[in-house]
């Protein structure tokens, strides 16, 4: 039992492999669900959360914390599939989410510039300079939206577990490949790291409830107890704590909510 993260460049074939391992692992395979999940629950349009997901963040959002709403209610929806264990997802931010899950084998497709070119070309029945254009479009945007959000490169392979390069390597022998690792002894669920998946979706769970009321709060789950990292002079509003201790109280999973104070950063003339 285990999970499988599937990052790739786009028109990869990337969906192909994960959907061959999904097949023959009999694992759940997610990928543009999660989306409609988010939706439904949070009451957000699924295209601004797609929207959110493709495009590079603008000065606008990183002032309002739009971007950051839309990626907690992402965020909350994946993880949620993830907590059941036996689950390959394929597409953007995966991998970001599960930092610290040891049961997760995170995986990088990636192809030659020229076999993608390929795909647009007969997909869309375009020229080669016009499919190059969107796919050079298409990784300027991903590469934007990693860095700005989370300060890393999507393209970075010390992020994964497997780099696979579809050439040589065939969708099949990608496969092969992913479902032979997926069961080492590192990668299988062990009772202490669902203990750690499932804190990590309660935290997500309370930060996307509570993220309309305050955008910057942090939040850390340890053994089904939620900590609210506040600044001090947040943590003495009286009301405010009440709030949202009425707000994720009766959340499943949760024992109990402690608030931890941080300094109050102040600016000198």
């Amino acid at each position: 039992m285990s999970i499988i993260t599937i990052s790739r460049g786009s028109y990869s074939q990337g969906k192909e492999v994960a959907e061959r391992v999904a097949q023959r692992l009999g694992y759940e395979c997610v990928a543009r669900e999660v989306l409609l999940e988010a939706s439904e629950q949070f009451n957000i349009p699924e295209a601004k959360l797609l929207m959110t997901i493709k495009n590079a963040p603008s000065i606008l959002d990183r002032f309002t914390y739009g971007r950051e709403k839309y990626i907690a209610y992402i965020q909350a929806a994946i993880l949620k599939h993830f907590q059941k264990d036996n689950v390959v997802y394929h597409g953007m931010a995966g991998h970001f989410f599960v930092k610290g899950i040891p049961h997760v084998l995170k995986v990088r497709i990636i192809a030659d510039m020229n076999d993608r070119i390929k795909v647009i070309m007969e997909r869309d029945k375009v020229s080669g300079k016009e499919a190059m254009r969107v796919i050079k479009k298409l990784d300027e945007e991903r590469l934007k939206w990693s860095r700005q959000l989370y300060g890393i490169d999507t393209g970075d392979p010390s992020l994964y577990d497997l780099v696979l390069h579809i050439q040589k390597l065939s969708v099949d022998d990608a496969a092969d490949i992913i479902c032979h690792t997926v069961n080492l002894k590192h990668f299988r669920t062990t009772p202490e790291s669902q203990v750690i998946m499932d804190d990590l979706v309660l935290a997500s769970q309370v930060k996307a409830i509570l993220i309309n009321l305050k955008p910057d709060i942090q939040v850390v789950a340890k053994n089904s107890v939620v900590y609210l990292i506040m600044e001090a002079h947040t943590a003495q509003d009286v009301d405010l704590v009440q709030e949202i201790q009425q707000m994720v109280g009766n959340l499943p999973g949760l024992t109990e909510v402690k608030i931890d104070v941080v300094p109050s950063i102040t600016f000198s003339n």
